[in-house]
């Protein structure tokens, strides 16, 4: 085998070990979970993204709304009460900021003004 005929076949004998290796290291299909040290993304899309505390207390909870609602981010205090909600609420289609206290009832919230008929 010439010096010529080694610069063509071991590049070629390499990348196809390594698509044959890449099809047994790495499944295809959908996965239920995975962990990541860091994600870079340009476009995200599910359904929810939840924030955990070390203890899994969820701290911010950002998703869909139940019950035919829109969308919905909700802070929560250390404990996991809530604090501030932001989005809309199922029984209401315009957006509203919502205000907690310190037990997470709903003390008050800024919304648009009614429209007068």
């Amino acid at each position: 085998m010439t010096s010529r005929e080694r610069w063509t076949v071991y590049p070629l004998l390499f990348l196809a070990l390594g698509l044959a290796m890449r099809a047994i290291v790495v499944p295809v299909g959908e996965f239920d979970a995975a962990r990541v040290g860091s994600l870079e993304s340009t476009r995200l899309v599910c359904k929810e993204i939840v924030i955990e505390n070390d203890d899994g207390t969820i701290l911010v909870h950002m998703g869909r709304v139940v019950k035919g609602g829109g969308g919905r981010i909700e802070i929560k205090d250390k404990d996991g009460v809530d604090t501030i909600a932001v989005g809309t609420r199922p029984d209401e289609r315009d957006g509203v900021v919502e205000f907690f206290d310190a037990a997470g009832v709903s003390q008050g919230q800024l919304s648009a003004p009614a429209a007068e008929p």
